[in-house]
């Protein structure tokens, strides 16, 4: 498809879709052997364009479909002679941050910290997997702890982050220190539904049954070290999700996103007032406030642009955001540019009345904390020190150096900035290719919008990069096809997300999940163990903004529902 497809004309596709669809037959012949699409890769094949082969464009493809392909760089870091940074920023992705470590490029990790290594959250570089205890030092465990405030007082799914830890809740902590959160005080029950709330039946109208599982978590008052404690809390989890291709996202225009929130607006699809003003027909918010608010997000040098990372869409480039902001407070290695800790006052306090912290300080006369010695000098050099309004390089008690160098701050991000997206496969199969018809006509490329393009890539980047005349890989002018439309919806599910608003998932990849990762479930707390699952989610309530599609494939033949997870691992 040479442009994406209107909602006008996805209206129309969709028509004729369902008239394919309604007298389809269950006999569609699927090619034996799906090894053989290297004789077709680069090739229009029935309803599937050349470009789609390449789902990150001739720059961010792979052609590795293997299971190492997430890993893989892309060919604009090739081109740009950038494969040493690229495997330089890889070795501190994979590797274990210590506080005092023998190699300099892994050294800095604390006081508290989310986890010690990245690719604990991102298994294989993908999605994180499903666990039934938290337990981060668990391979493959990316779930993130949500803590708010309730609005109804119970366990509604919004209200306002809690102040007594980070936004990312911290269950670590390097000696002497305790972890803001004991992780043993943290448990996860996975409930089955018994009954969707839009009434369908858990089973499709063939007979075939399926499953759907969400957790529910909680977190004992007495596992958090703050002080005070936190009071009237609510409790979700959110996964990490896939890492690669993410550089192509940032390269997409900000007023090319605008175009498709003013296409689905005028649509009448209800868009988070938080980003779109509808009245305005418009970004929400105003850039000229300096500071970050609706839609727009304040960069390091107060450039304003617009938001497109995480579920609730909180970033606006990955050069300011999930790659520049992970190396800094998931570990809470600091930076030139980083001179904060990830922390919070209240864990400062606790820690500075802790016996056991105290003690284990006097102990240690060349500890940064030990200040005069005397116990009142203790503890107010950690209340300081521990504190995220102390600058770490310059203060009364001790300065800190920068723990990553600005060159290794570069290579990390010329790594995160260059994993390409694996190819697609078996584009040639009828079976794909049915699934691609059907996945249109039933409405489900409305926020899984396939096709962008980017723009010239003229990437935003922070002043350590620009001072030092660093470079990065770009994707300037590629057609790619991620399969999201970067914008918010709500699904309404059982214990639902946090906010409510999600932002849609890209597709592409993750057909290759397994083989990468070990694991294929999906969403954002991976209470999908597939993608029946995934789709039938989208089904749980009437009001959820998906349900005409994911209601329209519940009506499928098994055939047709089939092809369209055999489409969606093929992409």
């Amino acid at each position: 498809m040479k442009q994406l497809l209107s909602h006008k004309l996805l209206m129309g596709v969709a028509l004729l879709g369902s008239i394919l669809v309604s007298c389809s037959k269950d006999d569609v012949v699927e090619v034996e052997n799906d090894n053989d699409d290297y004789k077709y890769v680069g090739q229009a094949v029935g309803n599937m364009s050349a470009d789609e082969w390449y789902p990150g464009g001739k720059l961010g493809t792979t052609e590795n479909t293997g299971s190492t392909c997430y890993q893989d760089q892309t060919p604009a870091v090739d081109a740009a002679d950038l494969v040493e940074a690229f495997d330089k920023g890889e070795y501190m992705f994979e590797h274990r941050f210590q506080q005092f470590s023998k190699t300099p490029i892994l050294t800095g990790l604390g006081p508290a910290y989310v986890r010690s290594q990245c690719i604990d959250c991102h298994p294989g570089y993908g999605h994180g997997k499903r666990v039934t205890s938290y337990n981060t030092k668990e391979s493959g465990n990316g779930y993130l702890l949500v803590i708010y405030h309730p609005i109804d007082g119970a366990n509604s799914n919004d209200g306002p982050y809690i102040s007594e830890v980070t936004g990312m809740p911290q269950t670590n902590a390097t000696s002497p220190f305790l972890a803001p959160i004991d992780e043993s005080g943290v448990h996860i029950e996975w409930k089955e539904v018994t009954a969707m709330e839009s009434g369908l039946k858990m089973q499709f109208e063939d007979g075939e049954k399926f499953s759907l599982i969400y957790p529910e978590v909680n977190i004992d008052i007495a596992a958090f070290r703050t002080d005070p404690k936190p009071t009237n809390l609510a409790f979700r989890m959110e996964s990490t999700i896939g890492i690669y291709g993410t550089g192509l996202l940032d390269a997409i225009p900000d007023e090319e996103m605008k175009k498709q929130y003013q296409l689905e607006a005028s649509h009448g699809v209800e868009l988070n007032p938080l980003m779109w003003n509808k009245d305005k027909n418009d970004w929400a918010g105003d850039p000229t406030l300096g500071k970050s608010n609706g839609a727009y997000y304040r960069l390091a040098d107060g450039t304003m642009k617009v938001k497109r990372f995480t579920y609730a869409m909180t970033r606006a480039s990955l050069q300011d955001g999930p790659g520049a902001n992970a190396m800094w407070n998931i570990t809470n290695v600091n930076r030139s540019d980083r001179p904060y800790l990830y922390t919070t006052s209240a864990w400062a306090e606790a820690m500075s009345k802790t016996e056991s912290v105290i003690n284990a300080i006097k102990k240690d006369p060349k500890s940064p904390y030990y200040a005069d010695g005397t116990e009142a000098g203790i503890k107010a050099a950690v209340r300081a020190l521990l504190d995220p309004k102390t600058n770490q390089f310059d203060n009364p008690y001790h300065n800190f150096k920068p723990e990553m160098t600005d060159n290794n701050f570069w290579q990390y991000m010329v790594w995160h900035r260059g994993l390409a997206v694996p190819r697609a496969r078996d584009l040639q199969n009828p079976v794909v290719q049915r699934g691609k018809q059907v996945f249109m006509a039933i409405g489900c490329a409305h926020c899984h919008r396939p096709q962008w393009k980017t723009g010239d890539d003229d990437m935003w980047r922070p002043a350590i990069l620009v001072n030092h005349n660093l470079s990065l890989p770009r994707y300037p002018n590629q057609t790619i096809y991620p399969y999201t439309d970067l914008v918010q919806h709500r699904l309404r599910m059982k214990n639902d997300i946090h906010g409510s608003w999600c932002r849609t998932t890209p597709l592409w990849g993750r057909g290759l999940s397994r083989a990468n990762t070990g694991a294929e479930d999906r969403m954002h707390d991976c209470r999908a163990r597939n993608e029946i699952e995934a789709i039938m989610w989208h089904a749980y309530s009437k009001d959820g903004d998906a349900y005409k599609s994911a209601e329209k494939f519940y009506r499928l033949k098994k055939a047709d529902r089939d092809a369209v997870v055999k489409f969606l691992r093929s992409i």
